[in-house]
């Protein structure tokens, strides 16, 4: 018996881990799905190099629709550190006005005053450490790449901004500024600081700590609705269950709410129709899919010298507010620093990201069977607030190469293609078809007091005791920012309250 198990050692079960078996009368459990490399020599270079994302070695291998009639690959890191471990490593903080929202929808612990601490708790924030809203001693090191060491792609692309008449923004995470800049990231060179390096790695000593890796776990066990443990697959194929006093469901905003279901807690008929007995009739489960829609100009370049698929991908970004929108900052513009493979020719991406989601999707079993990946329907820009905002995100991107020192690189652009993309409504076709996901996907399980919340403000499940859910599932909505970061503040928040208020969960 122990006292925590945390399924999921990701972004925010990383955090937690290490933040609730900072007590040492607590044993605390972490179960992780794919590997774990407990230093950095035994890590592999895909999870080290920060300049490029993993998708091959460490990948869950899940699919998504991001629009009818679609599927395509959706990355999602299956390692010790989750996706902190194989994303981009970008460190981006959503806007004051997302967290005040959420504490909006009754959930009054997450406003901006409140979540403050616990973002400046988890930075080390290496050029802005010493402002009140960072933080200089945290678990995950930020920098910014200063102009100098900026390649000649990104450099272009701020000074056109300034042309276009953007503001310079240096801190992107200063709550209050907007316009183009150096994008933050956890990175030290090409060193991905992931949540197994900042969190895990000083935690592993703890007598009272255990990681169990290469351990898949079938469903939650339950006593009444009462949750008391999980069953898990061993690597070696055998079953078995553990029993915990209370259970941390932090496996992303994809796989928590399919571990739920197939545990029986869902909506009734689904899971009656999979043979999968009911504990708890949530129909909310899996429902209100947030997440950011995205597409891409690809730009052919004059000088294929400037292409290195041995740099870094992403190292500026431009926040902004669409026009005639009410929600400040809810477009993103991102220089990319190359697109496609070495075979193909050189080129790079300018992406139009929306960054405030009126629309929602969902998530629905496929089967009864822990092994088949659920459905993921993004439905993006299916409301039309969505779309006539990042309409007016590609348009302002597609500026970005028709004047100024970006375009003075491009030798043409292949997507869109300009012969076929001159009005508007081209346009609008052209997102309805190809746009893509930001990968930040989360609300599945949404915190709340209402009827369409499925935890409470700590994370402890409704209608369910001794279960607590933490990590990007449970936030409302998608905040204005890459999510990595904020599922990182919400493992913080939650794991400090496992520490000092057990009681709060059973504890």
């Amino acid at each position: 018996m122990h006292d925590i198990i945390i399924i999921g050692a990701g972004s925010a079960g990383s955090a937690i881990a290490s933040r609730a078996s900072e007590d040492p009368n607590r044993t605390v459990l972490l179960i992780e799905a794919g590997p774990d490399y407990p230093d950095i020599a035994t890590t592999p270079y895909d999870l080290v190099n920060s300049h490029n994302n993993s998708y091959v070695d460490h990948d869950w291998k899940l699919d998504y629709a991001p629009t009818q009639g679609r599927s395509t690959p959706f990355p999602r890191g299956r390692v010790t550190g989750g996706s902190s471990a194989v994303n981009t490593s970008i460190a981006l903080r959503g806007v004051p006005e997302d967290y005040d929202e959420w504490a909006a929808l009754g959930n009054n612990e997450w406003s901006w005053v409140k979540v403050l601490p616990a973002f400046n708790r988890l930075e080390r924030d290496l050029d802005y450490g010493d402002e009140p809203f960072h933080g200089d001693a945290g678990p995950i090191s930020i920098r910014r790449y200063p102009y100098e060491e900026q390649l000649p792609q990104h450099q272009a692309f701020l000074e056109t901004a300034k042309q276009l008449g953007y503001p310079e923004c240096p801190d992107a995470n200063n709550p209050t500024d907007f316009g183009a800049g150096p994008q933050p990231m956890n990175k030290l060179g090409r060193l991905r600081i992931s949540c197994a390096i900042g969190y895990l790695a000083p935690a592993r000593l703890r007598p009272n700590f255990t990681i169990q890796a290469n351990t898949f776990v079938n469903r939650l066990l339950f006593s009444g609705t009462q949750c008391i443990g999980v069953e898990i697959e061993n690597a070696d194929g055998s079953v078995e269950a553990l029993h915990a006093k209370t259970v941390v469901l932090s496996a992303g905003a994809i796989l928590s709410p399919a571990i739920l279901m197939r545990s029986g807690l869902g909506d009734k008929q689904q899971l009656e129709s999979f043979g999968i007995d009911v504990v708890q009739n949530i129909p909310a489960i899996g429902q209100n899919l947030c997440d950011h829609p995205a597409i891409s100009i690809v730009a052919d370049v004059k000088d294929g010298a400037i292409i290195d698929f041995d740099s870094p991908i992403i190292q500026t970004i431009l926040r902004y507010t669409a026009a005639g929108s009410d929600k400040r900052n809810d477009l993103q513009i991102e220089q990319l620093s190359f697109v496609g493979t070495r075979k193909q020719t050189p080129r790079f991406g300018i992406a139009a990201v929306l960054e405030y989601q009126y629309g929602r999707g969902e998530l629905q079993l496929r089967s009864a069977n822990p092994n088949d990946a659920p459905l993921v329907n993004n439905r993006f820009c299916e409301d039309e607030r969505d779309l006539s905002r990042l309409l007016c995100g590609l348009k302002d991107a597609i500026a970005f190469t028709k004047k100024g020192p970006l375009a003075d690189l491009i030798s043409g652009i292949t997507f869109p293609d300009p012969a076929r993309s001159k009005s508007d409504e081209d346009l609008r076709n052209l997102i309805r078809r190809f746009a893509g996901s930001g990968y930040h996907p989360c609300g599945t399980v949404k915190m709340g007091n209402d009827a369409n919340s499925v935890v409470d403000q700590y994370g402890r499940m409704h209608k369910v005791d001794n279960l607590v859910v933490a990590d990007a599932s449970i936030m409302p909505f998608v905040p204005r920012a890459n999510t990595n970061l904020t599922a990182i503040m919400i493992g913080e928040k939650i794991g400090e309250w496992l520490r000092t208020q057990p009681a709060t969960y059973g504890l």
